[in-house]
């Protein structure tokens, strides 16, 4: 309950700093604002109604709650990445071609960034769900702690499902294949860009500002990648699976607003001036 109290206060005051604080409206900051709100998707999602289960010892749910569950959980997941890829690309244009950035990134090409990563994101998340109808249930039971598109097939009544595998195999595929490609890419090109930049202080800025991306984006990808691969091997306990399952909802949404506070200077300096004025006026 503390994890997930810190998760929204602390992604809560991100949001509010990019939306109250002059010096934060950038495109960048703009980019920025739907990593937090994806953040508190993801883990409002999953943990208070697992939080309830455990306390009042009640394990069911309704079906079409479970559906909108496993459907918010799906596209927290879509969300991250194509969020940390747009990021990225921003960082590129911002670094590699700081001239032409502010005639490139005109507001109406941040917006038709972030809908293009919201409207990827959700529609195929939606056909996902969508391929769900061709199929009859006859069980009830969930082998999972929260809903998921797997957990929901396990309710069919044995029916052929090899269509919604492999659309769930190559809609993640996609999805990593095509944001992991956008940030190496962009990344590549900075630290060429640093590389051939004479002044010290333009190479640590550039670095700084992506270093927090990345660590994001590595630390959101090893646990999804673990959670894939404690899924491949059936000795791994079901309680096991489970918990690594759940961590990849709750580790980002709440390391990612202490790391975007300790290495992105604008926030880290809007937020200790928004102190000192709370300080300065009680």
């Amino acid at each position: 309950m503390l994890i997930y109290l810190i998760s929204v206060v602390s992604n809560l005051t991100i949001l509010l700093l990019i939306a109250t604080q002059k010096s934060l409206h950038k495109p960048m900051f703009y980019i920025l604002f739907s990593l937090p709100l994806n953040d508190l998707v993801g883990i409002t999602a999953l943990l208070p109604r697992v939080l309830v289960a455990i306390v009042t010892q009640e394990h069911t749910v309704y079906y079409p709650t479970c559906v909108i569950q496993a459907f918010l959980i799906h596209m927290f997941g879509g969300g991250t990445v194509f969020v940390l890829a747009a990021m990225s690309f921003d960082r590129y244009l911002a670094i590699c071609k700081p001239l032409r950035y502010h005639s490139i990134m005109t507001p109406f090409t941040v917006a038709g960034i972030i809908l293009l990563a919201w409207g990827t994101d959700f529609i195929l998340i939606l056909v996902l769900f969508l391929l769900q109808l061709r199929i009859r249930r006859c069980r009830n039971v969930i082998q999972n702690m929260y809903c998921s598109n797997f957990a929901l097939l396990g309710l069919s009544c044995g029916e052929d499902t090899t269509i919604n595998n492999i659309y769930g195999l190559f809609i993640t595929a996609f999805m990593h294949i095509i944001t992991i490609t956008i940030q190496l890419f962009s990344y590549v090109q900075i630290l060429l860009a640093c590389v051939f930049y004479r002044q010290s202080d333009a190479k640590t800025k550039a670095l700084n500002t992506c270093l927090a991306q990345l660590i994001v984006f590595l630390i959101f990808e090893f646990i999804t990648l673990f959670t894939i691969t404690t899924y491949r091997f059936p000795n791994v306990p079901t309680t096991t699976r489970m918990t690594i399952g759940m961590m990849t909802f709750v580790i980002s949404p709440f390391l990612n607003p202490f790391i975007y506070g300790m290495k992105t200077k604008d926030i880290r300096i809007s937020f200790l001036q928004v102190v000192r004025k709370r300080k300065l006026s009680t």
